[in-house]
């Protein structure tokens, strides 16, 4: 009988325990063309976790990660949030692609589930009214602002080329740009979609060099604009490529277009690396010999953000976390971030960097 009683009290302990563990997700694309800016979101979001819990948990629970790989797939992105919800996961830091973070905005609506994108910048992300969905990254109308702004200051209409893949943040992104270009009474030369995936753009750039572009805009990924660009110096052409929202500020982009990445200039959002706040998180990076770019810090002030606002809500209930987050500011490691009614952040500035001797560097 005493054995009993006392396995009895150890089951109910053990229940007790799974049961104060606080689930989380992180939602990207973990294989595939994109896999670099998913491992970025990944490191994030691990270091994250364990920073939260060395600090004692969330209201003194433990968290722990759970990882789903949407491919920077629309239907996959459905796929993974509904995994994760499934997996008990209460809050997603996800997704990159916005072709993929929208149609799963749907799914954590429905449940319940906050979501924090680090990447994700497509207007019609926060558009669309939901609640639940907030981003710390900046939108693609204010990099299409700046962006059109820089080509029509530079180039004639017949000079200009806008490319891009056809994917919801590619295509969204030309056009805020092309919009802003047209608002400055520019009208570019070429505007059209290209393949992306391919592992040759010979013919697109040589349709370029034929109609005498100067400056080649694209809206897609850093893949296919690392071959564009390469494409174009192998011919000796030498167009100026320019794009934005931070696609190209990571080291891969480096490595595919090699020496004829020199030039490229994007808009993005402030290299985090730089804020003073992120100094301690960046040495552990690096201690562990990994350079902290991209949508690595992203990733982390997400789910640092959600924490802080975990914190001051008392409460792991979605509405009290989400008036949290509206009525507050939080110091995180890419700065001070507050948002907005629609779930953006209210800082919308982007920073112009260019490519150069291996690297991004701010414009000065």
């Amino acid at each position: 009988m005493r054995s009993f009683f006392c396995a009895g009290i150890l089951s109910i302990a053990f229940v007790a325990s799974v049961q104060a563990e606080v689930l989380i997700g992180v939602a990207g694309p973990m294989s595939g063309a994109n896999a670099w800016p998913g491992e970025q979101m990944q490191r994030g979001a691990e270091l994250a976790v364990m920073d939260i819990n060395t600090a004692g948990g969330v209201l003194g629970e433990h968290v722990r990660l759970l990882t789903a790989d949407d491919f920077c797939d629309p239907d996959q992105g459905v796929a993974a949030a509904r995994k994760l919800v499934s997996d008990g996961a209460i809050f997603v830091a996800g997704h990159y692609c916005s072709g993929a973070s929208i149609p799963a905005s749907s799914i954590y609506e429905k449940v319940g589930v906050l979501m924090i994108s680090p990447a994700s910048s497509n207007p019609t992300l926060t558009e669309l009214g939901r609640a639940n969905v907030f981003r710390v990254i900046i939108r693609d109308d204010a990099d299409g602002v700046m962006d059109g702004n820089y080509l029509a200051d530079n180039w004639k209409g017949p000079q200009i080329a806008i490319l891009h893949d056809n994917t919801v943040f590619g295509k969204g992104l030309a056009d805020s740009t092309r919009e802003q270009l047209s608002k400055r009474g520019v009208t570019e030369a070429i505007y059209k979609s290209f393949e992306p995936g391919k592992s040759d753009y010979s013919a697109e750039i040589v349709e370029l060099q034929s109609a005498n572009i100067a400056v080649l805009y694209v809206g897609g990924y850093q893949t296919e604009m690392g071959l564009l660009i390469r494409a174009a110096r192998d011919r000796g052409y030498n167009v100026q490529l320019v794009t934005g929202s931070g696609v190209l500020a990571t080291e891969e982009f480096g490595l595919i277009a090699g020496p004829a990445a020199e030039g490229t200039r994007f808009t993005s959002f402030p290299d985090p690396r730089l804020n003073p706040n992120a100094l301690e998180v960046i040495k552990r990076f690096r201690a562990d010999g990994f350079d902290p770019e991209g949508y690595t810090l992203l990733t982390y002030a997400a789910i640092q953000t959600w924490a802080a606002a975990v914190d001051k809500a008392g409460s792991l209930e979605l509405q009290a976390v989400i008036v949290a987050l509206r009525e507050n500011e939080f110091t995180t490691v890419i700065g001070p971030i507050a948002f907005d009614t629609k779930g953006d952040i209210t800082t919308q500035t982007p920073v112009w960097y260019v490519w150069k001797a291996g690297t991004y560097v701010p414009i000065e």
